[in-house]
């Protein structure tokens, strides 16, 4: 088949580990024809170009700014992407016949693109849907429920629903929340499509724990949570630094944060006014690097704004899981990443801003690293048997 995939992730090569490279690499090595339309955000300052790498082609699209920056620019960005990445399609790819036509959200905005292609080579659409936008934004008061703004992404986010012959949800809890606010859609087209990703023999250094750890000044003797990648708003960053600072009296337990994002200059505030202790600050490494630091980790750490109505399932489970780490979530009560993770035996949850049970699961991981290692092998097989590209890809 030849496939047409619309991201607003930054794509610089195939070989690249991510959930959307390691997917369409997936792809190309079962024999398609992957044609990949991704940004060139103006500060990488880049030009549009075209990337040939064996079955794949890379188109990146220069835009303004869409991630990582503030609310106006970003707003900009969204509006203005759709028409310079249909501009980029009909300059490089007008010669191809497109079979399938993948995309995720965010954005929501690429409906004009995908029913031209439906309608000129009868191809089908399927939507990964990662995010339930304009609802996420409502959530955290970026705008209000029934003004202007929200009617119109409202709006925007129906027509890619009609558009889409299938919708791939991040979880039951995803697929739940679809269909309860939109009963007009049909089931039989709304499945579980979980983010995914692509193993490797050895995704980690071979140097023992004590020497990757005293590499980055990180305790040798303790537990070391980790919270790892984005660090934005939908992150529930407040409860983060709250559970830092309130289990200082844990002698074993230990923080590290690692990551960039918009919240990244307040918790850079925060740990210079509090200096604690007991955490680390990093900021964002290359992927390679990552790995290996997270592999020195003993538990995985995920947080979510309580704010949120809409059940968000974060990516950054998958790193947790495929170093053998079990995880603790905090989280708002519709996501069901917790749950899961629970019912599975790979993890533990609680609410954000229930900080004494999450005082008891820091404790109780602390207390026991054999049930912690087991845990953590438990999360790894779940990983191979429900979240790898070929699940995703079948």
């Amino acid at each position: 088949m030849n496939i047409l995939f619309l991201t607003i992730t930054r794509f610089t090569t195939i070989a690249e580990r991510g959930i959307y490279t390691d997917l369409m690499r997936f792809f190309a090595e079962q024999g398609h024809k992957v044609c990949v339309v991704a940004p060139a955000e103006r500060r990488f300052k880049k030009p549009t170009s075209l990337v040939e790498e064996g079955q794949v082609s890379i188109l990146n699209v220069a835009i303004p700014n869409i991630q990582k920056t503030n609310v106006l620019e970003k707003g900009l960005s969204t509006l203005l992407l759709e028409r310079l990445f249909h501009r980029a399609i009909k300059k490089h790819f007008s010669h191809i016949r497109f079979d399938l036509v993948i995309y995720s959200t965010p954005p929501i905005t690429f409906t004009k693109i995908i029913r031209e292609i439906k309608q000129r080579d009868n191809a089908h659409a399927y939507l990964l849907l990662k995010d339930i936008f304009p609802q996420n934004a409502v959530d955290l008061q970026m705008f209000k429920q029934g003004g202007m703004i929200h009617r119109f992404f409202y709006h925007k986010e129906l027509a890619l629903y009609r558009v889409s012959d299938y919708i791939g949800c991040m979880s039951p809890a995803n697929a739940a929340f679809l269909l309860k606010h939109h009963p007009w859609l049909d089931p039989s087209h709304i499945e579980v499509n979980p983010n995914s990703t692509s193993l490797l023999p050895s995704t980690t250094s071979q140097s023992p724990k004590s020497t990757i750890r005293e590499s980055h000044q990180l305790p040798t003797d303790k537990t070391i949570f980790v919270y790892g990648g984005n660090l934005g708003k939908p992150q529930g960053i407040s409860f983060l630094l709250q559970t830092i600072e309130n289990c200082r009296d844990i002698e074993k337990a230990f923080f590290l944060v690692i990551g960039s994002g918009t919240e990244y200059p307040r918790i850079q505030r925060w740990f210079d006014t509090h200096k604690p202790a007991n955490a680390t600050l990093i900021e964002t490494l290359p992927k390679a690097e990552y790995d290996i630091v997270l592999a020195a980790c003993d538990i995985g750490l995920i947080y979510l704004d309580p704010r949120f109505t809409i059940p968000n399932y974060p990516s950054r489970l998958l790193s947790y899981l495929e170093n053998s780490m079990p995880i603790i979530t905090a989280t708002d009560p519709n996501t069901d990443i917790g749950t899961i993770a629970e019912e599975n035996g790979y993890g533990l949850k609680c609410l954000s801003g229930d900080i004494e049970t999450m005082k008891q699961h820091i404790k109780y991981c602390c207390e026991n690293a054999e049930k912690v290692k087991e845990m953590g092998q438990k999360g790894y097989e779940f990983l191979k048997n429900n979240y790898t590209v070929q699940h995703s890809y079948d």
